[in-house]
């Protein structure tokens, strides 16, 4: 009768969760082999922040078991940053266009 009441629930393999370990430990020091290696200016921010979505990316989808949700429910968490981050492109856009077209018509400065 004990058997016939043991939980049900979905089990993942030891070796997802270590490759996912090894993974995340390699991105780690990809990461800070920028700043080792003395990576500078749109270079160093822009591996940092590939490095960085890449490990998130590992962490929601597996650690938080995201990759085996319905797909609603990776929409309803993944798609509003996304959607926040073309609106913040678009306002950097519109900011460069502001301050070309304000020097253009009223000079450079004081």
């Amino acid at each position: 009768m004990a058997q016939g009441q043991a939980h049900s629930g979905q089990q993942h393999p030891i070796k997802l969760y270590m490759l996912v370990w090894g993974l995340l430990f390699v991105l780690s020091t990809f990461s800070y082999l920028v700043d080792y290696l003395g990576i500078q200016g749109y270079l160093r921010w822009s591996l940092i922040l590939l490095f960085m979505i890449l490990k998130a990316g590992l962490i929601v989808a597996i650690f938080m078991h995201m990759a085996w949700e319905r797909l609603a429910l990776i929409y309803a968490i993944l798609f509003p940053p996304v959607l926040i981050l073309v609106f913040v492109a678009l306002m950097v856009s519109e900011s460069h266009y502001t301050v070309l077209t304000r020097l253009a018509f009223f000079g450079g400065g004081p």
